[in-house]
């Protein structure tokens, strides 16, 4: 139209006919109205579909959306960006203000913007997944940030890669100077290379959790706090705190008292006097043991106790009474209650509990004074 326009201008058109048209005989006020109009519009159609879709997910049960709808806000901005750019590059040609070759890289800025937007979108969508789940899970929550960092690093490799392909760079010569270069990196950081690693398989294989009460082939038992990147910090019961690098953690024994579940068995060694009824000793202790069970917070009272004779000791027989408690650090007190009910029951009911008792045999022995 404008070139049809500048054609009858050259022909000495009518200057009434001409000044009809108003601003849009004049190229640079059509670029400048155009864009502006354009970056209005754009703005606008991002809010309305932005705001429609946060409003959809607010009613939705599910986190998923939630999260794609947080993670499109700046990848919206730059697609927006891209979309005015080439709508600036349309207006400077249409307009012949510009010729088309001066513009070649503005087609190139638009893919780059693209790809970000991409990435971008990719990486806020991943780890808001991670994050959305580690809020979630107890075990997970500490040692997501393992999981994010691996995640990122690899959505950020891969989105540099495709840039550089795009932008007709060779990537063959970057990826093998990348290997010598990892190869190096990775000598110099062995160690802290081997406790991330060990780091992620302590994640992955889940020996233990976060929250789970644990004790080191060392000695040492405590509740595990945090599962980090280098280290594993354990919480002991005397309210101090182990670090453990996850190296040396995933070399070694570990006896994990909350897995498969919490609850476990709490054995308690007694003896009785040798002249005692061992069926009415049985009898009341299981008794006591049940009471307990039940009457107690940390027990757990559908568990079936039992009783073991196992030793004719030096001065009594000696038996075990199995308990259950829901979680190991509160077998202590479980024990402790079943252990003052059974010694008040067995003087009720006149049971003895022997005390140590060492008999000297003269006799036998031939001694002579």
């Amino acid at each position: 139209m404008l070139y049809t326009l500048r054609a009858d201008l050259e022909g000495d058109i009518a200057m009434p006919e001409l000044s009809q048209l108003g601003f849009l005989s004049q190229p640079l006020p059509l670029v400048i109205g155009g864009t502006v109009l354009s970056a209005l519009l754009l703005i606008a159609i991002r809010l309305i579909i932005f705001n429609r879709l946060r409003n959809w997910t607010e009613r939705s049960k599910f986190t998923v959306d939630s999260v794609l709808v947080s993670a499109l806000s700046l990848p919206l901005s730059l697609i927006t960006l891209a979309l005015l750019l080439g709508i600036i590059k349309y207006l400077l040609e249409y307009t012949a203000l510009i010729s088309q070759g001066d513009l070649a890289w503005s087609k190139t800025a638009i893919v780059v913007l693209c790809l970000c937007a991409l990435v971008l979108f990719c990486d806020r969508f991943v780890n808001g997944l991670i994050a959305s789940y580690s809020r979630k899970t107890t075990s997970f929550k500490n040692s997501a940030s393992i999981i994010q960092g691996v995640a990122r690093g690899l959505i950020f490799c891969i989105g540099t890669l495709v840039l550089l392909g795009t932008l007709g760079i060779s990537i063959t010569p970057i990826v093998a100077s990348l290997g010598i270069t990892s190869l190096a990196v990775a000598l110099a950081l062995q160690p802290t290379l081997e406790n991330f690693f060990s780091g992620v398989q302590l994640v992955v294989d889940k020996p233990i959790r976060v929250g789970d009460f644990i004790e080191l082939e060392s000695g040492e038992q405590g509740f595990v706090e945090r599962i980090g990147w280098r280290s594993t910090w354990i919480k002991m019961l005397p309210n101090n705190t182990i670090i453990v690098p996850n190296s040396v953690l995933s070399k070694s024994k570990i006896v994990n008292y909350f897995y498969p579940e919490k609850e476990l068995s709490v054995p308690v060694e007694v003896g009785v006097h040798y002249s005692s009824d061992l069926e009415f000793v049985e009898k009341v202790t299981l008794e006591v043991a049940k009471e307990i069970l039940v009457s107690h917070k940390w027990g757990v009272d559908n568990y079936e106790t039992f009783v073991v004779y196992h030793t004719f000791d030096s001065s009594s027989i000696n038996f075990t009474v199995m308990l259950r408690a829901k979680e190991y650090f509160n077998r202590f007190w479980l024990k402790s209650a079943f252990i003052k009910a059974l010694h008040k029951r067995f003087a009720e009911e006149g049971i003895v509990i022997p005390y140590p008792i060492r008999a000297l045999n003269t006799e036998q022995e031939k001694a002579k004074f």
